[in-house]
């Protein structure tokens, strides 16, 4: 399948929906975003890493930041915080405008630590997947660089991942046709939200339809 420009999303949101449902449609489909400290320090973060006319080499290696990419079969752009494009003439692959053949490793710019949940990961490898479309190569490794503990972590590029990437895009896609927000789920995960206060989670509470019905039923009768 291939998408129309219009229908592109941002590849950024897959961290979000993953998180939470609610939270990725209120974003990029409602247009909301507040601030706090987390998403101000993660902003500061990729402001370093953000450079669209940097480009460095050290030895082996060209290293690019603000790379834009984009997937036409799974409708998706974005950018990378930095690309590293490392010499390897045996098996890499041409890049225009440079010599020899090159490995490529894409290197997301996260604040704090590892999460215990999938959303950074996803994010990561469905830019290795943009990358692998655009260039025609394979990418089995990237990594993430948390800010906190000061260290990347590899991430092994696997089908496994790349299924689950394409499943939430188009998850996403389908909301975005049909421009739905789902209702909040509440969890320990909301207090860090910076969307709680928008997205009012506490006032979701799953009630029993029984109860419901016998509850108003029995307010009409008074």
């Amino acid at each position: 399948m291939s998408y129309s420009d219009e229908d592109y999303l941002q590849l950024s949101g897959i961290q979000h929906f993953e998180f939470c449902r609610r939270q990725w449609a209120l974003i990029h489909l409602e247009q909301q975003w507040e601030d706090n400290l987390r998403t101000v320090e993660g902003e500061l973060l990729h402001a370093l890493a953000h450079d669209d006319n940097f480009t460095e080499k050290r030895r082996n290696v060209i290293i690019t930041r603000g790379m834009r990419i984009y997937s036409r079969s799974m409708g998706v752009s974005g950018s990378c915080d930095i690309v590293e494009f490392i010499r390897n003439d045996e098996s890499g692959v041409e890049i225009f405008g440079r010599d020899g053949r090159y490995d490529i490793e894409p290197v997301e710019y996260k604040r704090g630590k590892e999460k215990q949940g999938d959303e950074d990961v996803l994010q990561l490898v469905a830019e290795a997947m943009c990358l692998e479309e655009m260039l025609c190569c394979d990418i089995p490794k990237a990594y993430i660089f948390y800010g906190e503990t000061r260290r990347r972590t590899a991430v092994d590029i696997t089908d496994e991942l790349k299924n689950k990437v394409r499943k939430n895009i188009s998850e996403m896609h389908s909301y975005a046709r049909k421009n739905y927000t789902p209702a909040a789920k509440r969890s320990k995960s909301c207090n860090a939200c910076s969307l709680k206060d928008l997205c009012l989670p506490a006032l979701f509470k799953q009630n029993d339809v029984a109860d419901y019905i016998r509850r108003h039923i029995r307010e009409g009768s008074e």
